[in-house]
């Protein structure tokens, strides 16, 4: 089962008090992206954040420890009553990313000049 579009556009409102909060589509989920950072998946119509010790203090019991599919580490499942509530939503995602290491930088390709034909080098050639 996949995650319907009006459910990842509720969360997004919820969170519209956090700017650049925002979703991708990713193999029929949505990542949850805010201050560059993945904090959660939404996936199968509910939230799971990642896990920290700051979004564990601060929802306590409203949540269950559970993957967001299987194989994946366990997360934060997010309470109904935690989404319905856009400050404690909100004050959640700001805390995980702040908990977060900041992503790894990507590695930059070489630029190909234009008209040039790009010869893909096997180990041997190098």
């Amino acid at each position: 089962m996949s995650t319907k579009r009006s459910t990842v556009d509720f969360i997004i409102d919820q969170l519209s008090s956090l700017r650049g909060a925002r979703a991708r589509a990713m193999f029929g989920e949505y990542a949850l992206y805010f201050d560059g950072k993945v904090v959660g998946l939404i996936c199968d119509d509910q939230l799971f954040i990642k896990k920290t010790a700051a979004g564990e203090e601060l929802i306590a019991e409203r949540f269950e420890e559970a993957p967001a599919y299987p194989g994946a580490k366990p997360s934060m499942l997010v309470s109904e009553d935690v989404l319905d509530n856009r400050e404690l939503l909100s004050e959640l995602v700001r805390l995980t990313a702040g908990s977060l290491l900041p992503p790894k930088p990507g590695k930059i390709k070489p630029a190909v000049p234009a008209g040039s034909k790009a010869v893909k080098l096997t180990k041997r050639q190098k």
